[in-house]
């Protein structure tokens, strides 16, 4: 009987392993396919409705600040309460895009950003290279 307990062994330790891996291959899927559909690279076939209206698509807007802190919207320099009442004139659901110079200060992305915050812009693009 002393020999049975010699060999038996505490359970205090719960193998996770198993688990991230299926967590892993989980978010794999999930990035995938988020990916896809924000490329729009999955097909999808619309229905079509004889008395929809068409609605004109808002092409989207650009910011640019560049290495020297000049701001720009769609190619007008401006400062930052010119760009407030620019941005104050046009819809909350049009895409605004940032794009924001590696060398420029940090400051000057946060005052951007400030600005499109407080008028509450939630579709909102900042541009990076791969």
């Amino acid at each position: 009987m002393a020999r049975c307990k010699k060999y038996r062994r505490r359970f205090d330790q719960i193998n996770v392993i198993p688990f991230i891996d299926i967590m892993l291959v989980l978010l794999v899927m999930v990035l995938t396919t988020a990916t896809f559909i924000k490329q729009g690279i999955i097909p999808v076939d619309l229905p079509q409705a004889k008395a929809a209206q068409k609605e004109d698509m808002k092409k989207e807007v650009t910011i640019y600040v560049n290495a020297s802190s000049e701001i720009f919207f769609e190619k007008e320099k401006m400062d930052l309460t010119s760009l407030e009442k620019k941005l104050s004139t046009i819809s909350k659901e049009q895409t605004v895009v940032l794009k924001s110079d590696k060398e420029s200060k940090f400051q000057d992305f946060v005052s951007v950003m400030n600005i499109l915050k407080k008028l509450e812009h939630e579709q909102l693009y900042i541009v990076t290279k791969e």
